[in-house]
């Protein structure tokens, strides 16, 4: 290898390593600080290819999309004087890269850390104003955007920080109260349940007396309407027995006087004490029947 080349091999390698210490790139989800010397230079450095001067600037670059920052639980106190323990998270956002910077050193748990610290003092004064059926319901949404608006009037311009939205996850009882209340409540739905189960029977007992009352009723009318079937009955049969009587009267007491024989005499052992001279042998005494 001449020397020529091999000093075109070193310009080449010069030129890379200048170009790479001289050249940084902004991404569009970030933002960024130049700091010349460990002092701020250029605050804010736009998305895109910038240029650096060599072992003097240094570029600090930061998240620029939204973050969240989830606080732990914290004992509250309403109006009521009534602890309750919050869980809330927060959705914020760089607003001010050089503020942020200057803030807190371009430390992200650092701004959690603060963020969260006047999150937690802004839920305790608004908590300790309302009620418990405010805070869990009432004015829930109302206290989160007051909440809201309240913190960026205050980390805008000491945190450089914009706070996009306050939620609250979970609001618990302490277990001292839980047990009171679920108590309360068991209660509470035991008695409904009671309730409910009184007008059912009493419903119940009104369907009952309700049926019993046709059921007697129907079968009084099934009655009725048998026996004036059964008197019909009887009336058309004697009137049948009256008309065949009338036709051969001698012939129906001679029909009936073969029945009676064949009822006293069906059994072997029966015994019969009449007169000889009776009405009831008389067709067995006159072969005429007379």
């Amino acid at each position: 290898m001449s020397g020529k080349s091999l000093f075109a091999i070193l310009a080449v390698l010069v030129l890379l390593l200048a170009a790479s210490s001289s050249l940084f790139v902004v991404k569009e989800t970030e933002r960024a600080v130049v700091l010349r010397f460990g002092k701020l230079a250029s605050a804010d450095v736009r998305p895109g290819l910038h240029i650096k001067l060599p072992f003097a600037d240094e570029v600090r670059k930061f998240e620029g999309r939204i973050l969240t920052v989830d606080a732990s639980p914290e004992n509250f106190y309403t109006k009521q004087k009534k602890r309750l323990i919050v869980d809330s998270f927060a959705k914020w956002r760089i607003a001010n890269v050089e503020t942020y910077y200057r803030a807190t050193g371009g430390n992200e748990q650092v701004a959690h850390s603060r963020l969260t610290a006047r999150i937690n003092d802004g839920l305790r004064n608004k908590f300790g104003t309302r009620t418990l059926h405010e805070v869990v319901s009432g004015q829930r949404d109302e206290l989160m955007h007051e909440l809201t608006d309240e913190l960026n009037a205050r980390v805008n311009n000491s945190l450089g920080i914009e706070v996009v939205d306050i939620r609250v996850k979970r609001i618990d009882l302490p277990d001292e109260v839980s047990d009171s209340v679920f108590n309360r409540m068991a209660a509470e739905r035991a008695k409904k349940a009671r309730e409910y189960r009184a007008k059912g029977m009493e419903q119940a007992e009104k369907i009952r007396a309700q049926a019993d009352r046709e059921k007697v009723v129907i079968e009084a009318e099934a009655y009725r309407d048998g026996e004036k079937l059964r008197g019909e009955g009887d009336a058309r049969a004697a009137a049948i027995y009256a008309g065949a009587y009338n036709q051969d009267a001698e012939f129906y007491a001679f029909v009936r006087s073969l029945e009676a024989y064949r009822e006293s005499f069906s059994g072997k052992q029966d015994m019969l004490v009449v007169e000889p001279d009776g009405q009831f042998f008389r067709y067995l005494k006159e072969a005429g029947g007379k």
